[in-house]
């Protein structure tokens, strides 16, 4: 539990101190559904159609933070390590570092009727548009499962205890 918070906790510090929830941007997330969310969870695995979704390695690694007061953070890191030519990477390396990488943050929405979760991002380390996610959800004992809506996609996330 505590290499978890090692990561946790500065997460939450910058996703607050970056003004991921502007005063009066939305309400909190209310209701048992929002109360599951909230926490930490751990990256399990993506699949795509039922098959391991590829570029990730073997056992990447992941944590996806849900705030009571509606901030959100999430990060996916392939299991890989890029070795640098000297002390800065070239930007290739760099480019190679982030290829498959998963991060960003803002707040989020549930609407328990339609059963999804929408991520309004404020930040991200792909490129392009900062357009909203929305994902189907369901919980399945210890574990959330994500799917973006309109794909074959699954996202598998399961609490830290």
């Amino acid at each position: 539990m505590r290499g978890i918070m090692a990561v946790v906790l500065p997460a939450v510090l910058v996703v607050t101190s970056l003004g991921a929830v502007p005063a009066g941007a939305q309400s909190p997330p209310q209701g048992d559904i929002a109360k599951r969310f909230f926490g930490a969870w751990r990256y399990v695995g993506t699949s795509i159609d039922g098959k391991p979704r590829p570029g990730r390695g073997v056992e990447p690694k992941g944590i996806i933070y849900y705030d009571p007061s509606g901030a959100m953070a999430a990060q996916i890191a392939p299991d890989r390590r890029v070795p640098m030519a000297g002390p800065q990477p070239t930007a290739d390396e760099a480019k190679a570092s982030l290829a498959d990488y998963v991060a960003y943050f803002g707040t989020y929405t549930i609407d328990e009727r339609a059963g999804t979760i929408t991520y309004h991002r404020q930040a991200s380390v792909q490129p392009g548009e900062l357009t909203d996610y929305v994902r189907n959800y369901e919980f399945a004992g210890d574990r959330l499962i994500l799917r973006p809506v309109g794909t074959k996609q699954e996202v598998v996330w399961e609490r830290f205890k």
